[in-house]
């Protein structure tokens, strides 16, 4: 996406700047045109790949002038809030990974948004039955805590080297002087436009005064973002969760900036200033596997992309891919990506809710049990039942694990265009980043915090809801409560030494286009930018027995060959838009994006080898 050019101040996203400059720009500073936006780029001294070609150029302005990898991922994120605002933003939460080279060692950050203490989960319920998704997701009872704030601070203090204040300059830039609107955008908001136009705070910032979004072409401003990012630059993170701009959240949470006279059914939330105040960062241990001599990190609970990667890949340990036709060894990852999402829809959740049997889920004994269920040679006719993990935790019980209700499945199941980011940054001293942000479904809950230029997140639509609200399952509701989470950054070592860092948007089907990019570097040998453009499919143990695909993978001879095999396909267009960077032995580095998903995306280095 994004491959339009603007003038960006080199003085202010150079970020070498003096007291008097750490929270506003230079107002006579010489401007620089950004480099044109590429999905791929090999080189040293640091590299970034997002999305958008603003977000990846700050990421590099930031490395080049001596930030690490943290912070120009901050910086990254913090633009991508401004053009990709219906993706990812403060109004939302993450993941990320940090692979502490100094340290050598990778720890993860949760600040995943969390449901507020009065969210009792029968409010999601009437007459007996879950709400209708609609009225859920457009309301202020589908608005998680938001995290990416606290996330990215709490980054910055541990592992970082530069202020929020500094990193959060760029993305002032871009808000104050806009950007040229391109189609991605423009379509992104016609999806929304019957929403936006129901709230007063969402129609003034995203669409025109005819009521039609802003056309391709034109300049898209946010002031009220940047008057956000200058607060928040000026009085840190407690402006955002204890004064103004807590106190605006609130407000359009309980009280929705509905348009007079809307006919749209808009449910109020519960979230009280008590909520922000208490909304914590996390720091967690990574999930750790290993795969064809490779050492992986994921993250772990209440993010299930760590465990179900795990239980994909350990059960085609024992195949040698070189042995098998591409179609036959597809045919062994489906069925094993159906096998782990039985898994991880019966066991996995908050992990301060839920008792997760994690180590016997990883145990290989237990990769032997579930991968012994595979038909070399024939799809599986339905839906698989999860396995018993219990026996292999090590501990005394072998009991049979309860299995959950039956529920309505959280919406980050049921499509895989989800808007959310994935941003890859590594620098010149080895340190490395794989964070992956989210408002969950495109545009958030479609209300944009008046004055304030953010759309809220509905995360909490990723709770499953059972069909009735004391039915036990380990992702529904509850006060306090994080919602499981697909996001699935992911960092690929061998022998101590970084090979890989990736992640993508797309719901559910992140761990699935991880898993296949994975699959295609490692076992097919492509490249990694061939390995992340080949078409897509994800299978997660679907009740139709089908797998989603896209047009190109259904045309495939691959996929008539697992037609034969008794696997079906269903096109839902366009899967993930991954983002990843390839460590080389010599020492250069391949940063890839998107060529043509999304718009296509932008990679960077800092230093450019041909």
């Amino acid at each position: 996406m994004r491959r339009l050019l603007f003038s960006v101040s080199a003085a202010l996203l150079g970020l070498g700047l003096g007291p008097g400059c750490a929270t506003s720009p230079a107002p006579h500073a010489e401007a620089r045109p950004l480099p044109a936006s590429t999905p791929t780029a090999t080189g040293r001294g640091g590299a970034a790949a997002t999305v958008d070609v603003r977000a990846t150029s700050a990421a590099i302005e930031v490395l080049r002038s001596g930030g690490n990898a943290v912070d120009a991922a901050v910086a990254a994120a913090s633009v991508l809030g401004v053009t990709d605002p219906y993706s990812c933003g403060i109004g939302g939460g993450g993941f990320m990974l940090v692979y502490l080279a100094r340290d050598k060692r990778v720890v993860t950050l949760d600040h995943r948004e969390t449901a507020p203490a009065g969210l009792e989960r029968s409010r999601l319920y009437e007459n007996g039955a879950p709400l209708p998704f609609d009225e859920f997701v457009t309301s202020g009872l589908s608005v998680g805590v938001p995290g990416s704030l606290m996330g990215w601070s709490e980054a910055l203090r541990r592992y970082g080297s530069r202020r929020l204040a500094d990193v959060l300059q760029p993305a002032i830039h871009v808000a104050e002087q806009g950007f040229p609107v391109d189609a991605t955008f423009a379509e992104q908001t016609r999806h929304n436009v019957e929403r936006f136009r129901d709230f007063t705070s969402s129609a003034a910032l995203f669409l025109g005064p005819d009521g039609q979004p802003w056309p391709v072409g034109s300049t898209f401003k946010n002031p009220g973002l940047a008057r956000t990012y200058r607060l928040v630059s000026q009085g840190g993170v407690p402006v955002f969760y204890r004064g103004e701009i807590a106190q605006a959240i609130v407000s359009t949470v309980t009280r929705p900036p509905l348009v007079p006279g809307a006919s749209r059914k808009v449910r109020p939330g519960v979230m009280r200033l008590a909520d922000l105040e208490r909304y914590e960062a996390i720091v967690r241990p990574p999930v750790t596997s290993t795969y064809r001599g490779h050492t992986l990190y994921g993250m772990g609970a209440p993010g299930s992309g760590g465990v179900t990667l795990a239980l994909t890949l350990k059960p085609l340990d024992s195949y040698v891919p070189s042995a098998l036709s591409h179609a036959r060894f597809l045919h062994l990852y489906l069925e094993a990506s159906r096998l782990a999402f039985a898994d991880r829809n019966a066991f996995l959740g908050d992990p301060a809710f839920v008792s997760i049997p994690e180590a016997g889920l990883l145990s290989h004994d237990y990769a032997a049990q579930r991968g012994s269920a595979i038909h070399e040679a024939r799809a599986s006719t339905s839906a698989v039942a999860p396995g018993n993990p219990l026996p292999f935790q090590g501990a005394a019980s072998t009991s049979t694990p309860p299995l959950p209700e039956v529920a309505r499945p959280a919406a980050e199941e049921t499509a895989p265009n989800k808007e959310t980011t994935h941003i890859t940054t590594s620098d010149a001293a080895g340190n490395i980043v794989a964070y992956t942000c989210t408002i969950e479904g495109e545009g958030g809950n479609g209300m944009v915090v008046p004055g304030y230029g953010f759309l809220l997140n509905n995360e909490l639509t990723d709770f499953d809801l059972p069909a009735s609200p004391d039915a036990p399952h380990p992702n529904a509701p509850a006060p306090g409560k994080r919602p499981r989470s697909s996001m699935s950054p992911l960092l690929v070592f061998k022998d101590g030494a970084p090979v890989l860092a990736l992640g993508s948007p797309g719901g559910s089907t992140i761990i699935t286009t991880v898993g296949q990019t994975l699959v295609n570097h490692l076992d097919f040998g492509m490249p990694i930018a061939q390995a992340l453009a080949a078409p897509r499919v994800s299978q997660r143990n679907s009740t139709d027995n089908r797998s989603q695909a896209e047009p190109a993978f259904i045309a495939s001879p691959e996929a008539t060959e697992l037609t034969a095999m008794g696997h079906g396909f269903t096109d839902v267009g366009p899967i993930g838009a991954l983002t990843a960077i390839r460590f080389h032995p010599d020492g250069t580095v391949t940063a890839a994006a998107e060529p043509t998903r999304r718009g296509g995306g932008s990679a960077m280095v800092v230093e450019p080898v041909k």
